[in-house]
């Protein structure tokens, strides 16, 4: 039985008379020209300029995702260098050599699988062959396919025959996991990365299909398989055979998402909203109607993924991103919902969905874990930095909060939203029942940075600083006048990492800018590390875990904290010490405590 023939994407496929010689849409349209390579310009312009200019490289590495084009241009350069009008980077197609190269079928190209060939005796057999000239063409052409699955020894033994192969012999290796290929096979080719193909490029090959079938289709139907391909155009091209296969008339988005087990478009809107209006119950109702009605969880879970993937982006860009893999029905209800929940709100969602994707491999229960994830994002207040509640606390702002309100933070846009007939703290905060942290107070009187007025005007400094770094100053002595407007500020040995912090030279500009600003006059701080002051304190036995809870909890800031967000300490992580007052050591627990 004869095999039937490749025909190029340009021309439409013919009808096979006979049931066992149909060729798959993938082969039927597979590349035939450096130019018909889908998203893959960058590559095929290297590859035409390196023949044009007669200078072809003797090994070659294609390395990208799966059905992004490698081998299809492994055949094409194969042909571009063997055509009987070649050597050209525009391979007629006709003559006997390109034929045989595109049916598989050249005595001179020999493809083999790096997978199934992957031992040693097999390299030694193409180092003893490679002597030997091609039969017919110009070159004889070694093309292996998932070369990394190769051993160690095989790719050892290939290594010379690599480095100086005879004048008429070339190699074209392509991989998936380039990592896997020793680096002395990488540094004898020239490798070449063929990324991903964009959606928007395979929904109009799509098309094109479609229309050399003869075949109607939705976009829609045509925009889910390009999103489902994941950037791969030969995955997207085996979906849209299954798709033909399973309808007779035109392809649309319901037969899409009955055959891949997906939720459609405003079954996905419907889950999310349930969400962000903070309604577990509806959106448990919306997940359990997807299970009855047989769809993939986890793909109901992906997509999911990618609207919280689609809201940080409007979120990002202020609702100006454009290129969205949603459907263009729903952009406009995204951009709305973006604008009412913070991007660290919206990041947050995003890993809790991504840590349940990767729980779902591992478990049977994959509708619990759904639940699980829907009633947590449903739960989720908005989130305040923590950079901003220290802010906050050290500058003393803030009105008491309403009794019953949980910890939230500014979600610009959104509508308040009450649990229980109280507003959260971020809803309060709009409000006004929150008052907002006022500024700090300002003089226009400038100070006189004396040794009588030192402690004071240090004070003051450090109050400008922020918690953090007002903290690792105050590690050090006062410090102390040595010279004309020049201060020196004395660390202990042991709070070497403070006086690190502290001198870096930005932070450094900080202080001495802030000096200026309060004195009117410029003064110059100097770091120094007292080394006379290295020798630890008394030793003190360990105290336990809750006497250290205990002190903690005296600490102002964490009171404060604690307070403002009607908190409770749950764990204290070991190393957590108790900075204790002057003249004591400072308590540091045993490595055996358990907190």
């Amino acid at each position: 039985m004869s095999k039937k023939k490749a025909t190029p994407e340009s021309a439409p496929p013919e009808d096979s008379p006979v049931p066992g010689e149909y060729t798959v849409v993938a082969r039927r349209y597979r590349p035939q020209q450096f130019a018909e390579l889908i998203g893959q310009e960058a590559v095929s312009k290297a590859i035409t300029n390196a023949i044009t200019s007669d200078r072809v490289a003797h090994a070659y590495l294609f390395t990208g995702a799966r059905g992004v084009g490698k081998t299809s241009a492994a055949r094409i350069l194969a042909k571009a260098l063997n055509c009987e009008t070649g050597p050209t980077v525009n391979p007629c197609g006709v003559c006997g050599a390109c034929r045989a190269i595109t049916a598989g079928e050249d005595i001179d190209v020999i493809e083999i699988d790096g997978a199934s060939n992957n031992g040693v005796d097999e390299v030694r057999t193409i180092r003893q062959n490679v002597a030997t000239r091609p039969s017919r063409s110009r070159y004889k052409i070694y093309i292996i396919d998932e070369v990394h699955m190769l051993s160690k020894a095989a790719f050892n033994a290939l290594l010379k025959t690599l480095e100086e192969p005879p004048p008429h012999v070339k190699f074209i290796f392509a991989t998936t996991e380039v990592g896997k290929i020793p680096v002395t096979i990488l540094s004898r080719c020239q490798r070449f990365d063929f990324p991903s193909i964009t959606t928007a490029r395979i929904f109009e090959h799509l098309k094109k299909v479609m229309a050399g079938e003869n075949r109607q289709a939705d976009d829609e139907a045509l925009r889910l398989i390009a999103r489902r391909a994941g950037g791969s155009m030969r995955d997207a091209q085996s979906l849209l055979e299954q798709m033909l296969s399973a309808g007779d008339g035109k392809l649309s988005a319901e037969l899409v998402h009955a055959v891949l087990g997906t939720a459609a478009g405003d079954r996905v809107i419907e889950i999310a909203s349930a969400i962000l209006g903070k309604d577990p119950g509806k959106a448990l109702e919306r997940v359990a109607k997807c299970a009855d009605d047989g769809l993939q969880l986890g793909e109901v879970l992906d997509q999911l993924i990618e609207y919280w993937r689609a809201l940080m982006l409007l979120s990002c860009t202020e609702g100006r991103f454009d290129e969205l893999d949603v459907p263009e029905a729903h952009v406009e209800t995204i951009r709305r919902q973006s604008a009412s929940q913070t991007l660290d709100t919206i990041l947050a969602g995003l890993d809790v969905l991504a840590t349940t994707k990767a729980r779902l491999k591992a478990t049977n229960h994959g509708q619990v874990l759904l639940e699980m994830a829907v009633v947590r994002l449903s739960r989720m207040e908005d989130l305040i930095p923590l950079t901003q509640i220290a802010q906050w606390i050290s500058q003393g702002g803030g009105a008491k909060v309403i009794a019953g309100t949980s910890p939230g933070a500014v979600a610009s846009g959104a509508e308040p939203s009450k649990k229980n007939g109280h507003l959260s703290l971020a809803d309060s905060f709009r409000a006004g029942n929150l008052a907002a942290p006022p500024p700090p107070e300002t003089s226009n009187e400038l100070l006189d940075l004396t040794a009588a007025t030192l402690n004071d005007v240090w004070a003051k400094v450090k109050s400008t600083l922020g918690v953090m770094h007002g903290a690792e100053l105050s590690q050090a002595s006062l410090p102390a006048i040595v010279g004309p407007k020049t201060l020196v500020l004395r660390f202990p040995a042991r709070y070497d990492s403070a006086y690190e912090y502290c001198r870096e030279a930005t932070r450094a500009t900080i202080i001495e800018t802030n000096l200026k600003k309060l004195t009117g006059v410029p003064w110059a701080v100097r770091f120094e590390l007292d080394a006379k002051n290295g020798s630890p304190g008394p030793t003190v036995p360990a105290v336990s875990a809750k006497d250290r809870e205990r002190m903690a909890l005296k600490d102002p800031l964490l009171t404060a904290i604690l307070g403002k967000l009607e908190g409770r300490m749950l764990k204290m992580e070991e190393g957590f010490g108790v900075v204790v007052t002057e003249g004591e050591a400072e308590a540091v627990p045993s490595p055996e405590e358990s907190p």
